[in-house]
């Protein structure tokens, strides 16, 4: 049985390995993780190291690597290919941090009960009152946002008052796009291109040349050409040109992530041939896994 320090002594030799891509972790980086002293963390490792659960590495680069016993103890898978479930906080990931299980404390309605968050990482990062989110999970697509509520540093656990779960349907980008897909023309005055998103009511639209993809151009673009005296210029002198194009097949659980990754609010749908076919936007999306569409 593991004392309190011991359990969280191997955690973060775990953490810190983890992150070291397999080098060998000195006692003062665990000391420094745990704000506890270089020389409390040398003898109990002493302990864990008789019971099977640290392994020595000697010289000048040495330290301590947990053994495959340590992960069983905690519960921790071992694997390096296992996929990630990350976790957000404020809409960005919290880097380092990797969710390796999900538990629900009770369910009296979706929406409306625990989960504790089991993570590989520090978990000091998150601090109670942090609105996070966790997911999506590799195999049913799981996404889980809530408030934390309460943090075990020596456990790794995240206790997350939930605001709402929800599955992340197995459907390509093709079920939720756009198909009636509005474009824009290079040369067209920005004038008439403004009029175009306002009449159809939509924040940006491809610019399309040849049945090929140019740019972007959004509302925020075309106000700022105004505000800065450039009223007159062409589509194609304010579009983005860092456009991103996804296959009709790729699962929406995949278009979100490129979203959060490349920070955009809209993919273009092309086909094989790379010709646009459509557009799905963040609140398609959303839309799509609240059951609205």
């Amino acid at each position: 049985m593991l004392t309190s320090v011991q359990k969280e002594i191997l955690q973060s030799l775990i953490n810190l390995y983890r992150n070291s891509k397999g080098k060998s972790i000195k006692g003062e980086e665990i000391a420094g993780m745990m704000n506890r002293n270089p020389g409390t963390i040398r003898n109990q490792m002493q302990s864990l190291r008789s019971l099977g659960l640290v392994k020595g590495v000697p010289g000048p680069r040495g330290g301590y690597k947990p053994t495959i016993e340590a992960y069983h103890t905690l519960n921790i898978s071992s694997t390096d290919k296992e996929a990630l479930v990350p976790i957000f906080k404020d809409g960005e990931e919290v880097k380092e941090l990797n969710v390796a299980r999900i538990e629900f404390t009770s369910i009296p309605h979706p929406g409306e009960c625990e989960a504790a968050i089991k993570v590989v990482g520090n978990i000091k990062q998150l601090d109670l009152g942090d609105k996070i989110r966790v997911g999506p999970t590799p195999v049913n697509k799981l996404v889980v946002n809530g408030m934390v509520v309460g943090r075990d540093d020596m456990d790794n656990l995240l206790l997350l008052d939930t605001t709402s779960i929800r599955s992340i349907p197995h459907k390509t980008v093709t079920d939720v796009a756009s198909h009636d897909l509005i474009t824009l023309k290079p040369n067209m005055d920005i004038k008439e291109a403004a009029n175009i998103l306002s009449k159809k009511e939509i924040e940006g639209a491809p610019v399309i040349q040849d049945h090929k993809v140019m740019g972007i151009l959004t509302q925020s673009d075309i106000t700022k050409a105004i505000s800065q005296g450039n009223e007159n210029l062409k589509v194609m002198e304010i579009m983005s040109r860092h456009i991103i194009t996804v296959k009709e097949e790729l699962m929406i659980s995949e278009a979100i992530e490129i979203m959060n990754r490349k920070h955009v609010g809209r993919l273009i749908v092309v086909d094989d041939s790379k010709v646009p076919v459509g557009i799905v936007t963040r609140t398609d999306l959303l839309d799509k896994i609240a059951g609205l569409k």
